[in-house]
């Protein structure tokens, strides 16, 4: 029997300052993207909120440099057992607001519990380094070390797309490492970053230590503000952009776009490659930084590819996001998938063919494969972000892997490959962030170091990696 929300009682997502929530001088509503109903509001924050929670998160910010590790530890592991009882709740909250299929929402729920724990873990394992000071005359005879203590204030910007383990991949770093941190969600998910943020306080956070602030208008002024220490960022490379430029001289972790690309070659198992890309492609709506949009098949294997790809592509279930056997619900808005289709059609007006796909109903997009695509078009070479990706046929692969190098993203790309040779070829000639091997460029485990190069983002995500970004060292030397 299919599983369904039920719509609950409207969620209010209101500014949270020293411990306190604020109702804000104006409301947003949320709207479910598939039918339209009202599912909660937001309350805009203001310039005076702004000021306050960064006064409240500077004062905090003391009290948990002071934290011993493994109390910060067994604080995160509260608030991962709050966030993994609380998941069918926040998932369902999620799945109304961003339009992600009920199934995934609850999974990125319970991950992100799992995210929380992996900082637990690395909340005790924040070390530094001696250094060896007798390797030269004027060091012969002193004690050296190298130690890491916490940045401060952590502002951490969060996206839609995953609204909550993504604000996990912030906030749990930030608190490991000793940080107090200031939530900022996007307005287009604010109420399941609301309620995971009401898990972290009811584990027993000391006041201050997080703090969430929602609408664009304070945005600004968050990220340039001298309390703040740290910026962490994930959306798009023009705001990136922005925010690098207005930063001044703090240090920021900037986890931006890409354009998927996974190589198929002629060695692959093609079946597995085929369903891989076909489902990294399109589940989440392809609403991910790294979801398959650009697939490079060896002309051996062309047809059998497209006829494997195409017939897995059938099988993804499309539809209401929150009945249990959609797979796939909506992009998160109307515009968005307005913006996706224009890209399509673009490419199909300049000589592009479709396999399948190529239209929509209002926030639902239906799953798009296009072949005969140039590399000039904008659908291969700017992000999509949505439930749409092109297939090229390649004879030579070093030329493809030169070409990436050379274009303004770097996240991740994937490799279909039995041969190592290859493989190597493809993590040493690539300038990427990553590269996974018989794996798509969507491929991401939430403890290893992730981010990108180039346009695609600075710095690096997972638990152990943002503490290390999160951090700052320091010198001490003891003359003898």
């Amino acid at each position: 029997m299919e599983s369904r929300v039920v719509y609950m009682e409207a969620v209010n997502a209101k500014t949270l300052v020293g411990g306190s929530w604020r109702d804000g001088a104006s409301t947003q509503e949320v709207l479910d993207p598939y039918r339209g109903n009202l599912v909660g509001h937001m309350h805009v924050s203001t310039d005076r909120d702004l000021h306050d929670a960064l006064a409240a998160a500077r004062k905090a910010s003391k009290v948990m440099a002071n934290m011993p590790g493994f109390e910060r530890a067994s604080m995160l592991r509260r608030i991962a057992d709050n966030v993994t009882q609380r998941a069918g709740e926040i998932g369902a909250i999620m799945s109304l607001e961003t339009g992600k299929a009920i199934n995934d929402a609850v999974t990125e729920v319970k991950r992100s519990a799992d995210t929380i724990r992996l900082c637990a873990e690395e909340a005790v394992r924040i070390e530094g380094e001696h250094v060896p000071m007798d390797s030269s005359a004027v060091g012969a005879g002193k004690i050296a070390m190298v130690m890491r203590f916490p940045v401060g204030v952590v502002a951490a910007i969060t996206p839609f797309n995953a609204p909550v383990n993504l604000a996990a991949h912030k906030v749990g770093p930030a608190l490991a490492a000793g940080n107090s941190v200031i939530v900022k969600p996007s307005p287009k998910a604010p109420l399941s970053a609301h309620k995971f943020v009401e898990a972290i306080i009811d584990a027993g956070v000391p006041e201050g230590a997080v703090g969430v602030l929602y609408g664009d208008a304070v945005a600004p002024g968050l990220v340039s503000d001298p309390r703040v220490d740290f910026v962490s960022f994930t959306g798009s490379i023009p705001v990136g952009k922005i925010i690098r430029d207005n930063v001044g001289m703090k240090r920021v972790a900037l986890e931006l776009g890409g354009v998927g690309a996974t190589f198929v070659n002629h060695d692959a198992d093609v079946s597995a490659a085929a369903i891989a890309c076909a489902r990294n492609g399109l589940l989440l709506a392809g609403q991910s930084c790294v979801s398959v949009q650009n697939v490079y098949v060896h002309r051996r294997i062309y047809d059998e590819f497209l006829d494997a790809l195409v017939n897995e592509v059938k099988t993804i279930r499309f539809g209401d996001p929150q009945s249990g056997s959609t797979e796939v619900g909506t992009l998160i808005d109307s515009d968005a998938a307005i913006r996706v289709m224009g890209m399509v059609e673009r490419a199909v007006d300049r000589g592009a063919e479709l396999l399948c796909g190529g239209s929509r109903n209002g926030a639902q997009m239906e799953a798009t494969v296009l072949t005969g695509v140039d590399a000039s078009m904008d659908i291969v070479t700017d992000e999509i972000f949505g439930p749409a990706m092109s297939i090229h046929m390649f004879d030579d692969i070093e030329p493809i892997f030169e070409a990436i190098s050379n274009s303004p993203y770097g996240l991740q790309a994937g490799i279909f490959t039995n041969s190592l040779d290859l493989a190597l070829s493809a993590f040493r000639n690539i300038r990427t962030g990553g590269v996974i091997v018989n794996g798509t460029s969507r491929w991401r485990a939430d403890q290893m170091p992730y981010g990108g190069v180039k346009d695609s983002g600075i710095g690096r995500e997972g638990p152990k990696f943002a503490i290390r970004e999160m951090t700052e060292e320091r010198l001490f030397v003891l003359n003898g």
